[in-house]
């Protein structure tokens, strides 16, 4: 072997194409792995969380004083937003992996941030149709799980827009987007979860009945 192709294999340059060291290229994917391990971590921890919660929702509903709320209509608003902002993100990240387009890249990341805080905004909407309603969160135990647990989801997704903020502050630059489009990724991967998660209370909420919620813990 030629003393060029050891120092090609080195991680050195052939002269007309410099080679990153191998070295350095597992240096870049760590954060990647701790990050995403990190996120799975959390999303495991997050999905307990809301099951527990789901779990004891469902027992209270069946006590006799339950009595099941009408959805406000707010409610389709934030979960079309989050569909369109999950959609976005992945779109995002799918163009920020090829590195061919950044800008559109950014509009991507920026378009599904705007989505989820137009979503806090809707839930903050059904909100206060609710206690136009008289619905508050004391004295229904279904009106008292509903402002709880998505009061619980809208902080989650709070803490997103935080590590979208920081996302987007990372990939300003086309050098930057193109070294680490995987910020995206982790972003689009957890708007997924809280789409999951919404899409779970919300069922929750619209089917869970005090008698579907007797049913199930056999009170009936």
């Amino acid at each position: 072997m030629s003393v060029g192709a050891l120092h090609t294999a080195a991680g050195g340059s052939d002269g007309a194409h410099p080679v990153i060291p191998i070295s350095a290229a597992r240096r870049r994917k760590r954060p990647q792995a701790i990050y995403g391990v990190g996120l799975w971590v959390f999303i495991g921890v997050a999905t307990t969380l809301f099951s527990l919660f789901l779990t004891a929702y469902v027992m209270r509903m069946s006590g006799a004083d339950a009595v099941a709320i009408e959805m406000p209509q707010q409610l389709w608003l934030g979960t079309a937003l989050l569909v369109l902002g999950s959609i976005l993100l992945q779109s995002a990240t799918s163009v920020a992996s090829t590195a061919a387009q950044p800008e559109r890249a950014r509009l991507l990341l920026a378009a599904g941030g705007i989505c989820a805080i137009a979503f806090v905004g809707a839930q903050a909407w059904g909100w206060w149709a609710l206690l136009g309603r008289q619905v508050t969160p004391v004295g229904n135990p279904a009106g008292s799980f509903f402002f709880l647990l998505t009061a619980l989801h809208a902080m989650h997704v709070t803490g997103g827009l935080v590590a979208w903020l920081l996302a987007a502050r990372a990939t300003r630059s086309d050098i930057a987007l193109a070294a680490a489009p995987w910020r995206i990724g982790l972003c689009a991967r957890y708007w997924h979860f809280l789409l999951l998660v919404w899409l779970a209370l919300f069922a929750s909420f619209s089917w869970i009945t005090p008698d579907v919620a007797r049913i199930i813990c056999r009170t009936a």
